[in-house]
């Protein structure tokens, strides 16, 4: 009795996803839950060793993920004009917040759960920094953006930083979520300007959230409710199959 997964018993199967790789710009085995529109959710046994390998590529990022380790930083001259615009919407079906009306929603593991609006927010201390946004699609495109230090809010609202995550919820319906790790990281802001203005709609307003040290879909925009919890929270894309971690 075979107690052990053979891939010869899934040649076609594993040809379907080699073909993937190939759409995909050859990435390896280990990285295919990373892939655009390849769902791991099937149930069948090749896409249980696949989402095995994407949590351990997981807890391998995690393990190498340093808080001093800094993503690079730019200058003015390399900023990328215009900046693209990425959803899984087309431009016209991004959502319309109210400003006057925006109140950031806090829960979970925090002392003080009391909603922020933008006046409020825009009263933190408040930093800028020109980085790199990489897209999993295969493209990047420098920025610059400013906001308040996540790491300060975190602290303002009495987060308790032990607790494994923190999840974010957008008007878009988007989700996502990060590693406590990495929400203290310096370089993780709550962005309210692009290019020293307010945000526009097309990239997060009111406010996203912005982690040079992640791959682009886990800079959630248009961000409304925060909650920091030890229950893993998923994401849009993490749950279809991305690495949940996706970061150095």
């Amino acid at each position: 009795m075979k107690n052990r997964l053979d891939l010869r018993d899934h040649a076609p199967a594993l040809r379907r996803l080699d073909r993937r790789l190939l759409l995909r710009r050859g990435l390896s085995l280990g990285s295919l839950s990373l892939l655009t529109g390849c769902n791991l959710q099937d149930g069948d046994r090749v896409d249980r060793v696949l989402w095995a390998m994407s949590r351990w590529n997981d807890r391998v990022q995690a393990a190498l993920f340093s808080p001093h380790r800094l993503a690079p930083e730019y200058t003015r001259r390399d900023i990328t004009d215009p900046f693209p615009f990425n959803a899984f919407y087309p431009l016209d079906d991004a959502p319309e917040v109210d400003a006057s009306d925006y109140a950031l929603e806090i829960s979970g593991l925090v002392q003080d759960r009391t909603p922020w609006s933008l006046p409020r927010l825009r009263a933190l201390p408040q930093v800028s920094q020109i980085t790199r946004h990489i897209c999993i699609e295969g493209w990047s495109a420098i920025g610059q953006w400013g906001g308040v230090p996540f790491r300060h809010f975190l602290q303002r609202i009495g987060a308790d930083t032990r607790a494994r995550y923190v999840g974010f919820r957008c008007a878009d319906r988007y989700t996502s979520s990060l590693d406590m790790a990495t929400a203290l990281h310096p370089q993780t802001i709550l962005a309210l300007d692009h290019a020293g203005s307010p945000l526009p709609v097309a990239y997060g307003f009111p406010m996203k959230l912005r982690v040079p040290t992640k791959l682009g879909f886990k800079n959630p925009k248009h961000v409304m409710a925060i909650t920091v919890t030890n229950d893993d929270p998923g994401g849009y894309w993490e749950d279809q199959g991305y690495n949940w971690f996706s970061g150095s």
